[in-house]
């Protein structure tokens, strides 16, 4: 089931992860964003713009879960574009979105 169709500018999804309210937050590489997205719904609810476009995952984390950590990529970009995109391959940590991710679950090896 098609869930929801990216608009141009947010590119290709990557990594994801889901919050305390039951929204789906997809890193959209090469979009430099990640996006919040209502799984019942099918809508973008939230988009946070970050300052470099190769964004690769987003977790939750911090003492209560309401920071979001997102990594970013470097691989494959050249020194040229790298000088343009001095943040890429950088972590980001986000405060500040009003909504909590939940805890993650642990697997026996």
């Amino acid at each position: 089931k098609l869930l929801y169709h990216l608009e141009k500018e947010e590119q290709m999804p990557d990594g994801m992860c889901i919050d305390a309210e039951g929204k789906l937050w997809v890193a959209c590489i090469d979009g430099g964003r990640i996006i919040r997205i209502d799984p019942e719904t099918g809508k973008r609810i939230q988009t946070v713009k970050l300052p470099t476009p190769r964004i690769t995952s987003c977790c939750f984390g911090g003492k209560d879960y309401s920071e979001m950590y997102v990594t970013s990529a470097y691989d494959g970009l050249d020194e040229a574009t790298l000088a343009r995109e001095p943040h890429a391959g950088e972590i980001f940590k986000i405060t500040g979105l009003g909504v909590k991710g939940i805890p993650q679950n642990f697997y026996a090896a």
